[in-house]
């Protein structure tokens, strides 16, 4: 799994992560998601997760973590370009009630 921020501005920042947000993966980028949190401050942090194939327990334990690291800095956490199994497990959890999630297609929906 990998981790890279792909936009940091004074208000927003997004990060692609790619791969399997499982365990394995997310033992692999404890520190940048810890750098993530620590550099975030009060802007808005955007996961994009387009390029996430799977997604388990250990996945959803990181970005509950970030999302309330980056809470308590009064900054903010969302995901986008969700879609398959990752969508699916985020849903079933109801993880959109505490952290807005757009599906991949949501702008196809709009119209």
């Amino acid at each position: 799994m990998q981790i890279e921020t792909i936009k940091s501005g004074d208000r927003e920042m997004t990060i692609s992560v790619r791969g399997e947000m499982d365990a394995q993966g997310c033992s692999l980028i404890r520190d940048d998601i810890e750098r993530i949190a620590d550099n975030a401050g009060d802007r808005a942090v955007v996961i994009d997760i387009s390029k996430v194939n799977f997604l388990d327990s250990s996945g959803i334990g990181a970005i509950v973590y970030l999302y309330k690291r980056i809470k308590s800095k009064g900054g903010s956490l969302s995901i986008s370009n969700a879609s398959g199994q990752p969508l699916e497990l985020m849903e079933l959890l109801r993880i959109n009630t505490a952290i807005p999630v757009q599906s991949a297609n949501h702008f196809q929906e709009a119209r």
